[in-house]
């Protein structure tokens, strides 16, 4: 079976990273990620995440510019001979405000809070990344 892939948007406003806190599965309420989802077969990965922001924040295509990758590919559960394949992209917040319509809460965090966010485990990878891109 090929891979899933999962994009994830760093999204970026001045020197600030929005992260959002799951609601669930309840392993992972409480903790915090980047937005993002599924791609869906036939998608572009950055296709993908124009339509997760939206459905996830509100946010439309013309309100995020999504720029280039950040950091490497993270694989989560192998199973089946499947894996799921997390990558993250830059996102820049061009207008709007985000709001949270899948997930408990969203805030925004600076490079000095980074360490101290209560990260879904996966995310964790990215961290030097995220603070080198703010």
């Amino acid at each position: 079976m090929p891979n899933q892939v999962v994009v994830a948007g760093a999204v970026i406003r001045g020197s600030t990273l929005l992260v959002a806190q799951r609601s669930r599965p309840p392993e992972l309420a409480g903790r915090w990620e980047l937005p993002g989802g599924k791609v869906a077969p036939g998608e572009s990965e950055r296709g993908a995440l124009v339509r997760e922001l939206a459905e996830e924040l509100g946010l439309d295509a013309s309100d995020v510019a999504v720029g280039d990758r950040l950091g490497g590919d993270i694989a989560l559960n192998r199973a089946l001979n499947r894996t799921t394949i997390l990558r993250a992209y830059r996102v820049r917040l061009i207008r709007g405000e985000p709001h949270a319509h899948d997930h408990k809460a969203l805030r925004w965090v600076t490079a000095a809070e980074l360490p101290d966010v209560d990260w879904v485990p996966a995310d964790r990878g990215w961290l030097n990344d995220l603070a080198q891109a703010l």
